[in-house]
């Protein structure tokens, strides 16, 4: 959302980023076991699981940050990230600015270690900063700014050389809703305009809302990734019936393991569809007074691929205001 042409060469191939097989070990210690990732040109892609499944190492390998003890990684073609560096923006999970920088001189400092012209960051930042309502921070040193104030600063500094794939970790720790907002239109944003995101959470619907493709970790391997739709679609969707009838010969036609309560019945969609079952209740005189299909959400999603262990240790890490 720079709202210009990405710079350099243009890519164009599939996958902005292959991974195959990824290993990581500290110390003898497995972190990441076999990572198997595929990233979509132009997506926007999340990494979901709890602290300490992986998620940082995996994105690390990948940037040519540390290197996999075993396995094979291209990015934005390359087999080397090194060489593609310059057309590629990242948020680290540790932010981290000098606090006498002026918020100008981050965002230039930060576009110069990708290959941007000090002068041309600076102009670039000032254009960044009006854009997104912080014009009047430009000349404030960064200790002078509010802790999500600096964070914007730094996210603009990812940005401001203008990359084709963009790796935000935990992009959204430390900002509030107002904020949280922003950035998520910003990535909607730069997805549109053809940049590859990625970003790794531990909050579910954050991936949820943005993301046209997930990665599950847990326990530095990935027992999902692909379409959002799909990890959704391991569950069957759940019919809610309410009936005027308690009972008749229509309770027949319900699943096996149909449960009640009162007038309420809750069961999975069974697999000849629903237009059976209306019709049974229909003949029968059950009396519907309601009846509601409810496709299964990414959270039961993910306690069915990753387990009760791991839904658990996402729960712990949300934010107090996101917990239900």
């Amino acid at each position: 959302m720079t709202g210009n042409a990405h710079e350099g060469a243009r890519f164009d191939g599939p996958w902005a980023i292959e991974a195959r097989g990824l290993v990581k070990r500290f110390e003898g210690v497995t972190a990441v076991g076999g990572v198997d990732l595929s990233v979509p040109t132009g997506s926007v892609y999340g990494i979901l699981g709890p602290n300490g499944a992986g998620k940082t190492t995996t994105l690390r390998m990948m940037l040519g940050i540390i290197d996999p003890d075993s396995g094979y990684r291209r990015i934005l073609g390359a087999e080397r990230p090194h060489d593609v560096a310059h057309a590629i923006g990242y948020l680290p999970e540790e932010r981290g600015l000098y606090p006498s920088m002026k918020a100008t001189e981050a965002i230039a400092f930060l576009g110069a270690l990708r290959g941007l012209p000090l002068k041309e960051g600076r102009r670039r930042a000032h254009e960044l900063l009006e854009r997104h309502g912080l014009g009047y921070a430009a000349d404030r040193q960064i200790r002078q700014l509010s802790k999500g104030m600096a964070q914007q600063v730094q996210i603009l500094g990812t940005l401001v050389h203008r990359p084709r794939l963009v790796v935000f970790d935990e992009p959204f720790s430390g900002l509030d809703a107002l904020n949280q907002g922003k950035l998520e239109a910003m990535m909607r944003g730069l997805a549109a305009d053809g940049t590859t995101v990625i970003f790794s959470t531990h909050v579910i619907a954050h991936a949820e809302r943005l993301c046209d493709e997930v990665a599950i970790i847990a326990g530095g391997k990935v027992p999902f990734a692909g379409p959002v739709d799909v990890a959704r679609d391991r569950i069957p969707p759940q019919v809610r019936l309410e009936t005027r009838a308690i009972d008749g010969p229509w309770r027949a036609a319900l699943p096996a393991d149909a449960c009640h309560e009162g007038r309420f019945w809750h069961f999975p969609l069974p697999a000849t569809g629903i237009e059976p079952l209306l019709r049974a209740l229909i003949e029968g005189e059950a009396g519907i007074l309601s009846l509601s299909i409810e496709r299964a959400g990414l959270h039961d999603a993910f306690v069915a691929i990753a387990g009760e262990a791991a839904a658990r240790a996402l729960e712990e890490e949300k934010p107090e205001e996101l917990r239900r």
